[in-house]
């Protein structure tokens, strides 16, 4: 559990720099590190894909809600 914090949390960080350049603070990116994780497992499974590490499921799917929080706040 405490592993995928800390994955989840640098997967955010990350997909908050990449997308944004600042991100939205630590403690949403890590839950934006943590849900990525989940939702690039879930899709990943969806499409048959096979999961090849937490830490690259957690950073493409926080690019995504990184994405989407971005189209709705501006």
């Amino acid at each position: 559990m405490i592993w995928h914090l800390i994955l989840g949390g640098l997967a955010g960080f990350l997909a908050g720099k990449v997308m944004r350049g600042e991100g939205y603070g630590i403690i949403v990116d890590i839950l934006l590190g943590l849900a990525g994780g989940w939702l690039g497992g879930w899709l990943g499974s969806l499409l048959h894909i096979p999961t090849f590490s937490y830490f690259i499921t957690a950073f493409l799917g926080a690019i995504l809600l990184v994405w989407l929080v971005r189209l709705i706040r501006d």
